[in-house]
């Protein structure tokens, strides 16, 4: 390998260290720093002649130069500068000829034997060549820098961007260095390559507005997606079905919009149409599917539960039924947290170890569920749900259940049942009282919020055994949930646990149910 200490000087003296040490292979050392056994030797014996100096660097120099001018030479041409102060190389040449002089250089070669000899002074562009060479690679002191800015609160920038910024950043504060010391515009344009022009705009920007105004981006004034005509052409056809001007489709391309624009006599390319467009905030999007409902009555059902949840009393309660299932006891698929490179499968066809359909129901101002497992979705269990809820909430002198507009929630029989429970009650015990959701509106479901909840906690990437551990998974659930809202009383109406994926709050603009369920 090649020198690989931090120095060749300190590779040079470990080199020589190991070459000196017992046993050492010179030619093994040589390719292992990766030099000739030459230049090894070559070395080692600077080292034993000279020590650690003999490590430096040599100047590579020649020992002497055959084709320099002679001392006789430079004196000859120097004699006749200081008796012609004004003279060039050209006239110098011209004059040694005329005398007859022995050797006579070249023009170039009198010019460089002046500047050697410090006899001729550089032009102002050289001079500013110079310049801008010490300013873009030596560490400015504040002494190098023109009194005309020192102490400028823009300083500072001015050097940060001289140093590390881009090369239209560095050219910018050249100029305005190179003002401020009072250099001749014209040699500062020559040396740094600007234009009149430029430079004045450079110089002018930072004496209105300072560094902020000289480095600030550049917009040109013709840039065609700024103009009006350009934007109004643009939206004239937005606004318009691609139909209308003969194309075949229910949207717009960017490449159809460009064609058009230019048969309409303001052409633009894509890229123009597509700056407008974004400038304005619009955006290619697809439409969404939104639950509604198609029911005549949805206004009034909708007034009449609000109305008895804001006079909801104390001695009332307001449940929000529905039924879950059926599902199948099987390995469920679900998000999960994998490591890299790895996909949970799981099969689209598998044997069912059973099913579930799980009714409930919760009652909104204590956030209870209620909730039993049925064989069948009907009016029965309906019924039977009405009971469980007489039952548990006895103490109560109304009861209000509200549920979906599924055929076996609004069964002739139903009614009739709850009709016979409320002329044998009387004031004995709580009565029942329907408030049914309008049709196609299971949004407005409270209880659907929570079946996502409970499906997402202990359904989702499920694989229970039996039909049996499932209902212990499910029981244990509401179990928790209910005993959480009893220490932390709260209405139906938050996120809870931030388990569900919607609030379970009442409100028409509020879908409660996870679409993956619906």
């Amino acid at each position: 390998m090649p020198w690989t200490s931090n120095s060749i000087f300190e590779a040079r003296r470990d080199f020589v260290m190991l070459a000196q040490s017992p046993n050492s292979n010179m030619r093994g050392l040589c390719r292992r720093f990766n030099i000739s056994p030459n230049t090894g030797y070559q070395t080692l014996e600077r080292y034993r002649a000279e020590g650690e100096k003999g490590l430096q660097d040599r100047s590579r120099a020649p020992h002497r130069r055959p084709l320099r001018s002679s001392k006789v030479t430079e004196l000859a041409v120097l004699s006749v500068r200081a008796d012609h102060p004004t003279w060039g190389g050209r006239k110098i040449a011209s004059h040694l000829q005329l005398f007859g002089a022995a050797t006579v250089p070249a023009p170039s070669t009198i010019t460089a034997i002046l500047i050697r000899n410090g006899r001729l002074k550089t032009s102002p562009e050289q001079s500013a060549h110079i310049w801008l060479l010490a300013m873009l690679h030596k560490d400015i002191n504040a002494e190098e820098l023109p009194r005309a800015i020192i102490g400028h609160p823009d300083l500072q920038a001015l050097l940060e961007r001289l140093k590390s910024g881009r090369l239209g950043d560095r050219q910018r504060a050249i100029a305005v260095l190179g003002n401020r010391s009072g250099r001749q515009i014209g040699s500062i344009c020559s040396a740094f390559n600007l234009s009149r022009q430029t430079y004045r705009r450079y110089v002018r920007l930072f004496d209105e507005g300072g560094a902020a105004a000289l480095f600030a981006p550049r917009i040109s004034p013709l840039r065609k997606f700024d103009q009006e005509r350009v934007k109004k052409a643009a939206f004239s056809l937005l606004h318009q079905p691609p139909s209308n001007f003969g194309i075949n489709r229910t949207t717009w391309k960017m490449g159809d919009l460009s064609r058009i624009m230019k048969k309409t006599g303001e052409p633009a390319c894509e890229d123009v149409i597509r700056k407008i467009v974004k400038q304005a905030g619009y955006r290619w999007r697809k439409a969404r599917v939104v639950l509604t409902s198609n029911d005549s009555e949805f206004s009034e059902k909708l007034h009449h539960i609000q109305s008895i949840l804001s006079g909801l009393k104390a001695d009332e309660a307001f449940f929000s039924i529905d039924e879950f299932g059926p599902f199948a006891i099987k390995a469920q698929p679900g998000r999960a947290l994998v490591g890299p490179n790895e996909q949970r499968l799981v099969p689209q066809w598998q044997p069912s170890k059973g099913y579930l359909i799980l009714t409930a129901a919760v009652e909104l101002s204590s956030n209870q569920i209620t909730h039993f497992y049925s064989t069948k979705k009907n009016t029965d269990e309906m019924i039977r749900m009405m009971q469980v809820l007489v039952a548990q909430y006895g103490d109560r002198q109304k009861l209000y259940l509200s549920w979906d507009a599924a055929s076996w929630h609004v069964s002739k029989k139903l009614f009739e049942h709850i009709d016979g429970h409320n002329f044998t009650v009387g004031s004995k015990g709580p009565t029942v009282e329907t408030a049914p959701l309008p049709a196609r509106a299971q949004f407005l479901n409270v209880i659907e919020s929570i079946f996502s909840g409970m499906s997402r906690a202990v359904i989702q990437n499920s694989d229970y055994k039996s039909v049996d551990d499932a209902k212990t998974a499910i029981d244990q659930y509401f179990t928790e949930r209910n005993g959480h809202f009893r220490d932390h009383p709260r209405r139906a109406g938050a996120k809870v646990w931030g388990k569900e994926p919607g609030p379970t709050k009442f409100s028409e603009f509020n879908n409660c149910k996870d679409p993956r369920f619906r």
